[in-house]
């Protein structure tokens, strides 16, 4: 997994300088969103393994199937990814890619662990709540864990704040085992 990493994470530099110098960061995340999925697909994937196509082959189904007009740039990286046998990479590129412009926007992504749903009001004033208290944008997704009992638990990059039940429970019990 670090090796795809390793090889996306240029292209996805390159897609990105380019996007911010031509202000289309929202049109190219549409675009590797799509050329990712192309690539995610099961049949395309046999079809980028493929030896007995050759890179200009794939290159044109890549760009068939984007069900529309391919721009210059698009098609470009199309190519370049076809001829270097990297088309493969693209979801890594594409998650890259979204990395770069989310710190660009200064959004940070968010996992909200909560143990029952939370309406649409809740989640807007809890998400309010920790971008004053994280001091940056936030973008939430929240996932349902009935095991924690009760509260949250939230996850912002790479601190954790745990308000839970189950996180109380268990900083209790260390204390007692101390």
């Amino acid at each position: 997994m670090a090796e795809l990493v390793t090889i996306a994470r240029p292209y996805a530099e390159a897609v990105f300088r380019i996007a911010l110098e031509n202000k289309a960061l929202a049109a190219w995340s549409e675009r590797l969103s799509l050329l990712s999925a192309i690539a995610g697909d099961n049949q395309m994937r046999s079809c980028i393994g493929n030896p007995e196509l050759s890179a200009t082959q794939k290159s044109e189904l890549f760009k068939a199937l984007v069900g529309r007009a391919v721009d210059g740039g698009e098609a470009n990286l199309i190519d370049v990814l076809a001829a270097n046998e990297r088309l493969s990479a693209l979801p890594e590129i594409a998650d890259l890619f979204e990395a770069l412009r989310a710190a660009q926007e200064g959004v940070t992504e968010a996992t909200i662990y909560s143990a029952f749903p939370l309406d649409d009001a809740q989640r807007k004033d809890l998400i309010t709540d920790l971008e004053a208290r994280f001091k940056t944008r936030l973008t939430a997704e929240v996932v349902v864990d009935q095991s924690l009992i009760g509260g949250v638990k939230i996850v912002v990059g790479d601190q954790v704040l745990d308000t839970s039940v189950r996180g109380k429970l268990e900083s209790l019990r260390l204390a007692l085992n101390n």
